[in-house]
């Protein structure tokens, strides 16, 4: 009964070892893939996600929303 008993550990610590290389592999090869192809394209396209540019009468990163009022109409259905 012994035997089996560390038998049975024994592959369930071999299988979390395996789940966790697999797992770090396969998210690393994604995140790679995922958020350094967006950048390359990013970059080619001249993309620019935010706006960092500071305005230079004000000195400030804040942007004028250029909020006002609209026809009921408008905001009818926006989505």
């Amino acid at each position: 009964m012994g035997f089996i008993k560390g038998f049975k550990a024994g592959q369930k610590s071999f299988g979390e070892t395996i789940a966790v290389l697999v797992n770090s592999i396969l998210l690393s090869f994604v995140y790679f893939i995922g958020v350094g192809g967006t950048s390359i394209l990013a970059k080619i396209f001249g993309k620019h996600f935010l706006d960092l540019k500071i305005n230079k009468q004000a000195q400030t990163y804040w942007q004028d929303l250029n909020l006002e009022l609209k026809d009921k109409g408008d905001y009818y259905k926006q989505f």
